[in-house]
């Protein structure tokens, strides 16, 4: 077998290309010879990166040119006290992130939260999406074949379902623009986030939609779907899952452990989430619910770019009228397209599948589907203890002292 030093012989001197490694060599010597080609070029050194646990033959399924990893630290939150549909009970979540401080403000917020008796979760729906565009001669022709597909339903279905054992085809939904026509196919991919499931299932049916109409595909993607981009049809129509959590916090113990009051964690939520995020235009109207969104997709494989539609939640507080004329606090967080699953892509790899481990939801549930729901529940919970927490610093100026007092 030719060794890494050969090989990367070879890249200096043109004979091979960084993608043909693994014609010649297995996957670890191929990851080595890049990793000395880059040494080379570059003048850095790479020990770190190929300091990795896992066979390099592992990660070929999801990397291309590999030449280490990326090690980010992971650490874990909790327990995350949970009544779902599908999570309940006690899950510590790993939680994988460069950002100081974040894992703590989580942790402050759920403790919070178990002594309130824990938070309600619930997937309220579910979707994933992916929406072809067509081309047609014009309006006429649209509606022709919008009329095609509302009376065909059954018939997309099948040509979809014959591709996966797996994925159900929910709906489609139809826009018209001009000469184009955009299909919105929606799919219960069960425990899978299902990007590639729906992308070959949907091709199948846009064959049948050229077969049977005047429409010609242009793309298979047409952006309504819409992926890793900021979009207020996922906002209002959802992606993946759509998932609610919610909390009612007891007045004094906002006091005793937050110090602050519900009127006040409302008034800051209100100037800020809501009013603030309406002037800014935003889609996300919540004060950092990505960053438990990232950091879980991190420590448990899912797709990172797909934090874009993560970030998609809005964040609601409100007073509640206690025992003893005390003011308690409802919380709640509501993520519009959460895209998780625990089967497929980077779930596979060691470090996450020992995370998807660690809350005991990796591969497929019984009934299936149900792992996927319960990591978005968990998620979702983790998400409204990093509102929860982030809020009431800021409502009692205790933001830069914590940090300061982190040492960040």
């Amino acid at each position: 077998m030719t060794s890494a030093t050969d090989l990367a012989d070879k890249l200096q001197d043109g004979d091979l290309r960084l993608y043909e490694l693994e014609e010649h060599t297995d996957a670890d010597t191929a990851a080595e010879a890049r990793r000395l080609f880059v040494e080379r070029e570059t003048g850095t050194d790479l020990e770190a990166v190929g300091d990795y646990t896992f066979p390099a033959e592992q990660a070929e399924p999801n990397i291309e040119n590999m030449i280490g990893a990326a090690q980010v630290p992971m650490g874990v939150v909790g327990p995350v006290a949970v009544d779902g549909s599908a999570a309940d009970g006690d899950h510590y979540l790993p939680l994988a992130t460069t950002e100081g401080a974040l894992l703590a403000s989580v942790n402050r917020g759920l403790s919070v939260i178990r002594s309130s008796g824990g938070a309600d979760a619930r997937v309220t729906k579910n979707g994933m999406t992916r929406a072809p565009v067509f081309r047609v001669d014009g309006v006429a022709e649209a509606a022709e074949v919008v009329e095609w597909v509302e009376d065909n339903l059954e018939t997309l279905r099948e040509a979809a379902e014959s591709t996966t054992s797996h994925g159900e085809l929910l709906g489609v939904e139809p826009y018209v623009v001009g000469d184009s026509v955009y299909l919105r196919f929606a799919y219960d991919t069960k425990d899978a986030m299902g990007m590639n499931m729906v992308t070959i299932a949907t091709g199948a049916a846009c064959e049948v939609v050229e077969q049977e109409t005047p429409a010609d595909l242009v793309a298979l993607s047409g952006n309504l779907c819409s992926d890793k981009k900021p979009a207020a049809v996922n906002a209002v129509e959802g992606r993946g899952r759509s998932v609610t959590a919610d909390v009612v916090i007891p007045g004094e113990l906002l006091e005793e452990r937050l110090h602050t009051t519900a009127e006040a964690i409302v008034e800051a939520n209100t100037r800020k989430n809501l009013t603030g995020s309406a002037k800014a235009g935003s889609l996300g109207f919540n004060a950092h619910a990505a960053n438990v969104v990232a950091a879980a997709f991190l420590a448990t494989g899912q797709d990172e770019a797909q934090v874009v539609e993560g970030a998609n939640a809005i964040t609601t507080m409100d007073t509640r009228e206690g025992e003893n004329g005390a003011t308690d606090l409802y919380a709640s967080v509501s993520i519009a397209s959460l895209e998780v699953g625990t089967v497929g892509g980077g779930t596979k790899l060691p470090t996450q599948a020992e995370a998807l481990d660690v809350l005991g939801l990796r591969g497929g549930g019984d009934p299936a589907g149900s792992n996927a729901d319960a990591l978005a529940e968990i998620i979702t919970v983790g998400a409204l203890a990093g509102e929860l927490s982030l809020l009431a610093a800021l409502s009692s100026r205790h933001l830069a002292s914590a940090h300061e007092d982190l040492g960040r």
